[in-house]
């Protein structure tokens, strides 16, 4: 009873911690605007410089493009929330804004984001669209399927599939489409829609400007180096070596937050770049937190908690961690279950 006491209060405690910098400051969010989308629109220009002296060169500046790209989506990413500015008004301009460049419809995904912090880590997930990185059979489960069926459950999950060919193809394809919105959801299907005719009319300002074939050469890379990076750094926050995953019955908001997302141990400078959002874990305690300002609400908290970060070498080893072992109590790749089996 004891243990249980202190661990609901540890709970309360560590949410009232993050809920203390759930509130925006406007001159930070002026400031973190400045530094996403003024070094975003320099690396473009650059690219658009470099294209008739070298295209390796401007495929080399795809890579930082890219990277800058993932910052202006933290920014998007933080307007569906309602955390970057205080007023819904900014939130809802800027994130629209946002996705004009990273050409992902913001009231859509905004919504389907927010069925992801309804019960992420839950072994029991039935909603949230057709996202693979939010959901997770158990080893049990997986075995019970016919041969025909484990192959296109484990085929789209393969590393090189969900974390390098699709990446692209969602942002640049699908995100074109309503694929997985239920027909209900009208706002955000017409969010679909009018997003893709505002792109095309940027695009097309583009293409009569500069040419068809030097946007296509530019842009291209970039958004494949942006959603590869940024579809990894997502997938790890949920899936790494000690993450732990509950069903229905068993899961809870603070541990949820605290042993099924990831603390990313990223220096200083990539922090920056991916906009805080290694913090993953104090980010579902309070999603109301700003970006800004994840670093000192996971000092608040891992003063009160100490989290064990991930390090990058986990990081890139949890890919392959595709389902949970309910009796060793822990995520396992498809080959150990197969091993198992032989």
């Amino acid at each position: 009873m004891d243990t249980e006491r202190t661990h609901v209060r540890s709970g309360v405690e560590v949410r009232q911690a993050a809920a203390a910098f759930a509130q925006p400051i406007a001159e930070q969010g002026a400031l973190q605007l400045l530094t996403s989308f003024g070094p975003f629109i320099a690396a473009c220009v650059a690219m658009y410089l470099v294209f008739p002296v070298s295209y390796p060169l401007t495929l080399a500046l795809a890579v930082p493009t890219g990277a800058l790209l993932v910052r202006v989506f933290i920014i998007q990413h933080d307007c569906g929330h309602g955390s970057f500015f205080a007023s819904h008004r900014a939130n809802a301009l800027v994130g629209r804004l946002c996705s004009l460049i990273t050409l992902t419809p913001f009231a859509n995904w905004g919504r389907q984001h927010g069925l992801h912090h309804a019960d992420w880590n839950n072994l029991d997930r039935k909603g949230g669209g057709a996202d693979i990185y939010s959901s997770c059979l158990t080893v049990r489960a997986y075995s019970a399927l016919s041969p025909r069926q484990r192959l296109l459950y484990r085929l789209p999950r393969h590393p090189l599939i969900a974390n390098v060919l699709l990446p692209p193809l969602v942002f640049v394809l699908l995100y074109r489409l309503p694929f997985d919105t239920p027909q209900a959801w009208r706002r955000e299907r017409w969010s679909v829609h009018l997003t893709n005719l505002a792109l095309a009319a940027a695009f097309g300002a583009l293409v009569v400007m500069f040419g068809w074939r030097e946007v296509l050469l530019i842009h291209l890379p970039i958004m494949v180096v942006a959603s590869i990076a940024g579809v990894w750094l997502f997938s790890v926050q949920h899936r790494f070596e000690s993450a732990r995953w509950t069903a229905k019955g068993d899961w809870s908001f603070a541990d949820a937050a605290l042993q099924g997302s990831s603390w990313f141990g990223l220096p200083p400078f990539l922090h920056w770049l991916t906009g805080n959002i290694g913090f993953h874990h104090v980010h579902h305690l309070n999603p109301r937190v700003p970006s800004y300002r994840l670093r000192a609400a996971h000092e608040a908290v891992h003063a009160l908690l100490p989290i064990r970060p991930l390090s990058i070498l986990g990081a890139l080893r949890a890919p392959w961690l595709t389902l949970w072992d309910e009796a060793a109590g822990r995520l396992v790749r498809f080959c150990d279950v197969e091993k198992a089996a032989a």
